[in-house]
């Protein structure tokens, strides 16, 4: 028997400029660069890990910069944006934060029983901080960054997704262990069994048709216990005809993707301790890691790849806000 998912992995998107995307996760949002590697279908192509302390899953957004890209819009069939979790006190120091930076903010609104703020990072992407208590279990919080202990993300809330056919699309989710938790006009909630990173919001709407490209999320993916599982899951989407690809080695995971009838792409990986941060260096991501079966390639690929700086503010050792 197939176990459920206890919430979601992990979350992709598509950024244009490489360094603008760590300057905003790490240097305004204070996430961790857990890793600098490659796009494993393109290594001239940077892949870039953000999450907690220990790259946890459930806690982490992952980015592939596309600088020669077109920009995206934002459409059916689409991952409308990703929200992540803060303390039920701490959306004012982000409203704060983020205006001091000039971006724009969108709320405290009033979602279900939680009070969201709604922004974009600088390629367009959908973002919500989600105050809401209570904190998520298993998440290390990354304390060495710019944005103080008591104030800072807690880890992915979850996705909001705009589906061509929302009833397939919940009934993916209900296959994958989710259970209908609640409705909000067009907003309809699915949420895990986990402690963490729990929520799928299908919206029931209209919309005009996406474009992949700069400022969409390209997947969402969820946690599963075991490569073995993989297999079974892969089995199972397969009789039931949906496009679902052979699973597949990512070195610090397994995983496998299936595009739903509704359009979404679904990624299902496997349970780590976390996403490896870059071995033997002091500072988070602060070197290119690659698996090794491209070292071989290592001059020629970083030959290619622009060089990244981390940030390296850190918060103030008192309360309040580092400017």
């Amino acid at each position: 028997m197939l176990s459920d998912t206890p919430g979601l992995h992990h979350v992709t998107g598509i950024v244009g400029d490489a360094q603008a995307a760590i300057d905003f996760y790490s240097g305004v949002l204070g996430l961790r660069l857990v890793t600098q590697t490659v796009n494993f279908e393109d290594i001239l192509q940077h892949h870039l890990y953000f999450g907690d302390a220990n790259g946890t899953p459930g806690t982490v957004l992952t980015h592939f910069p596309d600088p020669h890209g077109d920009p995206g819009r934002p459409g059916t069939p689409q991952i409308e944006s990703v929200s992540f979790v803060v303390p039920p006190d701490a959306l004012e120091y982000w409203k704060t934060r983020l205006e001091d930076r000039d971006i724009a903010v969108e709320g405290p609104l009033e979602r279900f029983d939680e009070r969201v703020l709604r922004f974009e990072d600088p390629a367009g992407t959908g973002i919500g901080l989600v105050a809401s208590p209570p904190i998520p279990s298993g998440v290390e919080i990354w304390t060495a960054g710019p944005v103080p202990a008591e104030h800072a993300i807690r880890g992915l809330h979850g996705v909001t997704t705009l589906s061509v056919n929302p009833y397939a699309t919940a009934g993916t989710l209900e296959t994958l262990g989710f259970e209908h938790d609640a409705e909000d006009g067009d907003r309809i909630r699915y949420r895990a069994s986990g402690s963490r990173a729990t929520v799928v919001d299908v919206l029931d709407r209209d919309a005009p048709f996406g474009r992949e490209g700069q400022g969409t999320l390209h997947h969402v993916a969820v946690r599963v216990e075991s490569e073995a599982d993989l297999h079974e899951w892969r089995e199972l989407f397969d009789d039931r005809d949906y496009d679902v690809s052979r699973v597949k080695d990512r070195h610090v995971f397994h995983s496998l993707y299936v595009r739903e009838p509704g359009g979404i792409l679904f990624e299902l990986a496997t349970e780590t301790d976390g996403i490896a941060a870059s071995e033997g260096s002091e500072e988070p991501g602060e070197s290119l890691f690659l698996p090794e079966w491209f070292e071989a390639d290592r001059d020629l690929i970083e030959s290619q790849l622009p060089e990244l700086t981390v940030p390296t503010d850190r918060a103030p050792t008192g309360r309040g806000e580092n400017r």
